[in-house]
């Protein structure tokens, strides 16, 4: 019987259980995971936000590595106001820098401002209140290393903060961080638009 479970991952800890580096990890929540627990996708020990654990290994293939793509929806807060030609180029697609030396030209997405984002804490070192920044939703359906950072990068703002919201429809919501929920088979697979992984 396969467990399933979302968090609210918070800011400076990894993805990960177990690690050769001296990092905070998945474990130091306050919450008794099953054995062979792992989580699903990455994110980043600067990023926060939704995380899918899980002692299915199958899911991973079947939501990132599939035929069919899925939908991912960050928040992001940028240094600087952001003008309506910066928020052209990135629904439009910027070139950015991958993994070999290479330049990648992002394929058109969904970018919106947020004027106040629900449900979003303060960080100790988030920029100072006097400075102007500017909220952003992105939804990719691929995850370069670093894709977001270098996107808005691209075009003249640094990304400060960089919050997941959404896969497909499976919703942070209201989870605060480092809190944890566990779900059952049958939702998740229908929140993420996933076939069933037990074959």
């Amino acid at each position: 019987m396969y467990r399933y479970f979302i968090i609210n991952k918070p800011y400076d800890m990894v993805s990960q259980f177990v690690s050769p580096d001296k990092v905070h990890l998945l474990g130091e929540l306050d919450y008794d995971f099953p054995e062979g627990i792992h989580a699903v996708g990455r994110l980043d020990n600067h990023s926060e936000g939704l995380l899918v654990l899980t002692t299915n290994k199958k899911v991973t293939r079947l939501l990132f590595e599939s035929d069919q793509p899925h939908k991912r929806t960050y928040l992001v807060m940028v240094a600087k106001i952001m003008s309506p030609e910066a928020l052209e180029q990135l629904r439009n697609g910027v070139t950015i820098r991958i993994k070999g030396g290479v330049d990648y030209v992002t394929p058109p997405c969904d970018v919106q401002i947020v004027e106040k984002p629900d449900n979003v804490g303060p960080r100790a070192h988030d920029l100072k209140e006097y400075l102007p920044r500017t909220w952003i939703t992105i939804t990719l359906t691929e995850g370069k290393f670093h894709q977001v950072r270098k996107m808005t990068a691209a075009v003249g703002h640094q990304t400060k903060r960089l919050i997941r919201i959404s896969i497909e429809d499976l919703l942070l919501g209201d989870l605060q961080p480092g809190e944890v929920q566990e779900m059952d088979e049958e939702t998740i697979f229908r929140l993420l638009k996933i076939e069933d992984a037990a074959g």
